[in-house]
Parts: structure tokens; C-alpha cells; sequence
């Protein structure tokens, strides 16, 4: 599976979450409109670097627990990996960061949309990732 270098240069258009956290990314071509709109669905405990760089650590369906979320909207994408068996890497412009790990026993975080090819991180993870 191929890494979705597609986020750089994205911004974080929509923030959502409920048992989920739901981030919307697009970008837009000067010529031809959207280069990518897509959404990072997250569905396990996760880390989020604010632009302090302090660290917290973040579980879908805690409701106000998830307001450093929030902080996120606006935010342009620096850079992006995969690491190891699947664990998402996110860094933005401000210095804020996500780091979403795999999980042993359920989908850890999905990646869908237009410019970027569908992802999925499933239970215990997924390896061969391409940069």
C-alpha cells in the first residue's frame, strides 16, 4: 500500500467525532478545482501533538475529552507516513501532530476519498507500505 503523500499541502476542512473521529482534508488545483478531498476516519485511541508541542492522548466517543481536535481545523499538512504496521503519522504546518497506531483487534483508522486511493489499517495492522 502506498503512503498518502496526496495530504501534503491539504488543510483540515471539517472536524467531526462522536465513536469516531473524523478529519476532512482537500486541496485545490489553480486549474482544474479539487486535487483531493478526503476524509481520515479514526476508531481507536490515538495521539494528538498540539502546536505547544504538548502531547494528548485521545479516545473516540469521549466527547469533550476531544476538544484538542478542534485545534486541528484550518491546519495545512507539513507532511505524512506510515510507519511500521500501519501507524499513521500526520504532522501540519503549525506544528501540531497525529500518530494513530494499529490495533490487534479491530480497524484502527480509514482513509477515503477523491485523490487519494482507499486505506485501511485493520486489525494487527498492515505492512509493505510504499513511499
Amino acid at each position: 500500500m502506498k503512503v498518502p503523500a496526496a495530504l501534503i499541502g491539504s488543510r483540515v476542512e471539517r472536524t467531526s467525532f462522536d465513536q469516531q473521529v473524523r478529519l476532512n482534508f482537500c486541496a485545490l488545483d489553480p486549474d482544474e478545482g479539487y486535487r483531493l478531498d478526503a476524509e481520515l476516519v479514526v476508531e481507536m485511541p490515538f495521539l494528538l501533538r498540539d502546536a505547544s508541542g504538548e502531547w494528548h492522548e485521545l479516545d473516540p466517543g469521549t466527547g469533550l475529552r476531544l476538544a484538542p481536535v478542534l485545534t486541528l481545523y484550518g491546519q495545512s499538512v507539513a507532511a505524512v507516513d506510515v510507519r511500521d504496521q500501519g501507524a499513521l503519522v500526520i504532522d501540519f504546518q503549525n506544528g501540531a501532530g497525529l500518530w494513530i497506531g494499529p490495533d490487534t483487534q479491530f480497524e484502527s483508522w480509514r482513509l477515503v476519498g477523491h485523490g487519494v486511493g482507499p486505506l485501511m489499517v485493520g486489525p494487527s495492522g498492515e505492512d509493505g507500505w510504499e513511499r
